[in-house]
């Protein structure tokens, strides 16, 4: 989870003075997130209750009078410059540059005057660990882009906008949960997403009252056929959910799961059923737990979680499972792996006192077998987008 040094909104300004000259308008900030629980629930309809981090791409940006958006990226130390025809469609801009085109592209589709601007990107979000750093480039630029533009467009609706631009415009197919995140997250709160119509409910998350905190690891597993396997379990979800006539597997109650499940013929699609319909159970169980204050239960439900991503939706790999057994081992209250799985990040559960400990057991349980040394980085939970001071 390494970035370059010094405080990333400082280097976002620095970049822009250095590209551009002068200063910039202001500077806008989205964090990544991690998902506390709710995996692969999110397509069927289902809840999800992630939490943003404090990790975040910032954007220094001002306005430009022609229709041109000219952008900075620090990771990749070049600047791209396009234009209105160049955002007429999807696919016009490609690489990093896509996700600034495409939020350009959605404002306007939805017919907002966007205005033309200089942009400088820094970030300390990792990329590839599954931490969403392509929704915090989006949302970042999406927060400075309106800004600057004076554009209305609420909170509530600016999730669906930045996803639309990584659907269409990119082309990736992420769901919803990520930009929602992402832009309507508190700080020491997790976001209680309805991923059916949307609602949300910020759930306190006070780790420190707790004297907890959440330890991300960066597993350092390559993904492994994580897109083709992802789809795969995406159409066993749709098809269980036709053979049992619901519209979507969050409409299985978990005390009708037996019922449901003897009900399908093929034992895979159980399986997925099971882990579906068991993992929107556990949503609902972690909050009402943080609603009542007890964080430290929800240990269990973490690692329950773990249990049926390894063995029913099978989407873990062994440097994961090795990093959650090692977690455990050393005393975490629980973990799991989160995100779309075959690679990716593992969150645990810790004493706040127990931190490094948990760190040095994973890292010496790789160390045995060889795997890629992981990296890890202790969380509290964080503010959303935001125009920084």
């Amino acid at each position: 989870m390494s970035a370059p040094s010094g405080d990333v909104a400082e280097r976002a300004t620095a970049g822009f003075t250095d590209q551009y000259g002068g200063e910039a308008t202001g500077r806008w900030a989205a964090p990544g997130r991690v998902n506390l629980i709710g995996e692969h629930t999110d397509y069927n309809d289902g809840f999800v209750l992630p939490f943003a981090l404090p990790m975040r791409t910032v954007v220094a940006a001002d306005r430009q009078d022609d229709e041109r958006w000219t952008v900075w990226s620090e990771l990749s130390e070049e600047t791209i410059t396009f234009g209105a025809d160049d955002v007429a469609e999807p696919g016009r801009v490609t690489g990093w540059g896509a996700y600034v085109a495409g939020v350009v592209w959605a404002l306007r589709d939805a017919g907002h005057a966007v205005p033309g601007a200089r942009l400088a990107i820094a970030s300390d979000v990792p990329l590839g660990s599954g931490l969403s750093s392509s929704a915090a480039l989006e949302s970042a630029v999406l927060a400075a882009l309106l800004d600057l533009g004076g554009l209305d467009l609420s909170p509530e609706r600016q999730p669906r906008l930045a996803q639309r631009a990584e659907n269409v415009y990119v082309g990736a197919p992420t769901g919803i949960m990520d930009q929602s995140a992402v832009i309507r997250c508190r700080a020491g709160h997790a976001l209680f997403l309805d991923c059916r119509d949307e609602s949300v409910e910020h759930i306190p998350f006070d780790l420190d009252a707790a004297g907890l905190a959440v330890l991300v690891i960066d597993s350092r597993a390559p993904h492994r056929h994580a897109d083709g396997e992802y789809a795969a379990r995406r159409r066993s979800c749709e098809a269980g959910a036709k053979a049992l006539g619901v519209a979507a597997l969050r409409d299985v109650a978990v005390d009708q799961l037996d019922s449901a499940l003897a009900r399908l013929d093929d034992e895979e699609t159980r399986r997925r059923v099971r882990h579906v319909v068991t993992e929107d159970q556990r949503v609902l169980d972690t909050v009402a737990l943080l609603r009542a204050g007890r964080v430290r239960d929800i240990g269990p439900l973490l690692t329950a979680s773990h249990v049926s991503m390894r063995d029913d939706f099978e989407i873990t790999v062994p440097e994961i499972d090795t990093a959650v057994e090692a977690a455990l081992s050393a005393g975490a209250l629980g973990a799991r792996m989160t995100g779309g799985g075959f690679g990716g990040c593992v969150l645990a559960l810790v004493e706040t006192g127990r931190v490094e400990a948990v760190a040095a057991a994973v890292t010496a349980a790789y160390a045995e077998r060889d795997f890629t040394a992981p990296t890890t980085v202790p969380v509290l939970p964080s503010p959303g987008a935001t125009r920084l001071p």
